[in-house]
Order: C-alpha cells, then sequence, then structure tokens
C-alpha cells in the first residue's frame, strides 16, 4: 500500500462533515480525492524517505506562500516543481484543525480549477 489509510479516512471524514461531495481515485502512489471530476487533495507516500505527505492542490496564488511553510514542500515527480500543487509533511496535518485547514484550501481552489481532459 503506497499510502496510509487512516490518513484517507481521516480526509474522507473531514469531507463528510463539510457535505462535500467527492469520488476517490488511484493516483500519484496514493489516493486522490476528486470533487467535481476535478483533482482536489490526496495521500502520498514517499518512497525515498517513507514520509506521508497530504497532495493539495491550491491553486498558484495560495502555492507561494504555502512553499515559505516549515511543513510544506513543492510537489515534484520529475524534478520540477508543479505550481499550484503542495506536499503538506506530516507536522502540517497532524490533527485534524491543520489538516482541515489545508482541505479547505484545496476547496476554496476546486471551482477555479480546470478539470483534466477525458482520454
Amino acid at each position: 500500500m503506497a499510502y496510509k489509510e487512516h490518513t484517507a479516512q481521516r480526509i474522507r471524514e473531514i469531507l463528510y462533515r463539510l457535505n462535500v461531495v467527492f469520488s476517490e481515485k488511484k493516483m500519484f502512489s496514493g489516493i486522490c480525492f476528486m470533487v467535481d471530476d476535478k483533482m482536489c487533495c490526496g495521500t502520498h507516500l514517499d518512497k525515498k524517505s517513507g514520509e506521508e505527505f497530504v497532495l493539495c492542490r491550491i491553486g498558484e496564488e495560495a502555492y507561494y506562500s504555502a512553499v515559505e511553510r516549515n511543513d510544506c514542500i513543492p510537489m515534484e515527480f520529475t524534478g520540477k516543481a508543479m505550481v499550484g500543487f503542495v506536499f503538506v509533511t506530516e507536522v502540517g496535518f497532524e490533527n485534524d484543525k491543520s489538516l482541515s485547514k489545508w482541505l479547505q484550501l484545496c476547496l476554496n481552489f476546486n471551482p477555479l480549477a480546470k478539470k483534466s481532459k477525458k482520454k
């Protein structure tokens, strides 16, 4: 398993509490939570360090201030940062209050996000 089920369940519970309609899709070595058929957030287990991350799609505007934080790093898969996407480290989602803040950033951006093209 390339993610921790406990974190995925925490995300589900917060989204349920917020009355968010979502689906799940295996992606990026974890589970992505899709809102309005767009990637919103997800789980990821770093293969090198073993550290768990929460993937957040927060958009370009929020991205630059987020990567200045100690609990957030740019999302990189090919050696190049994907602007608008960040990984929140375990310290950044250690409790439901902090995880909820990150998920809310994702939900705030979601209406502005573009859907990926269907293959």
